[in-house]
């Protein structure tokens, strides 16, 4: 029997990984099943994490069909004590996943500029749920992961706070 494909997973997409925090024991295992998923070019580059103490961080483009994001958070996933970003882009947009333990995995269509994209069923939703401002402005904030947002920002900007050394010419 032959596997069905969607058109989308024919595509060639691009990809970018962020591994905001993963316990020293997990990273051979994560490699493994990055190269599993994108294939054996991806390079993960494992540097320590100075925000939780025992922990490393890594970023690692990548090269595949559509769908791989998904894929790999899916697999990342598995694993309850990791912090992650997951972009694929194509030449419409894209898909974004984020995931934090406390607040598992949080998907995202994204434009070609990287903003989130909500779509007319989310914001029905959130309208049909909703029982006044306060609670359609909180269903909208969920939609677009902002919670998501806030909890990562703090890895993206780590090691950002040295200032920045002038070189005389």
């Amino acid at each position: 029997m032959q596997r069905l494909v969607t058109p989308s997973a024919q595509l060639s997409v691009r990809g970018l990984l962020t591994i905001h925090s993963a316990p020293s024991a997990l990273r051979r295992h994560i490699d493994w099943a990055i190269q599993n998923i994108v294939g054996a070019d991806a390079q993960v580059n494992w540097q320590p994490q100075s925000l939780m103490v025992g922990t490393f961080k890594t970023k690692c483009q990548w090269r595949g069909c559509g769908g791989s994001a998904a894929e790999i958070a899916s697999t990342l996933r598995s694993w309850h004590y990791l912090n992650f970003e997951v972009l694929e882009e194509n030449e419409n947009g894209g898909e974004l996943f984020r995931f934090t333990p406390e607040l598992g995995l949080h998907r995202a269509v994204t434009d070609l500029s990287g903003a989130v994209l909500l779509n007319e069923f989310a914001i029905n939703n959130v309208m049909q749920k909703a029982f006044d401002e306060d609670s359609i402005r909180q269903g909208l904030l969920q939609a677009m992961g902002t919670a998501w947002d806030v909890e990562l920002e703090r890895f993206r900007s780590a090691g950002m706070g040295e200032p920045a050394r002038l070189h005389a010419i």
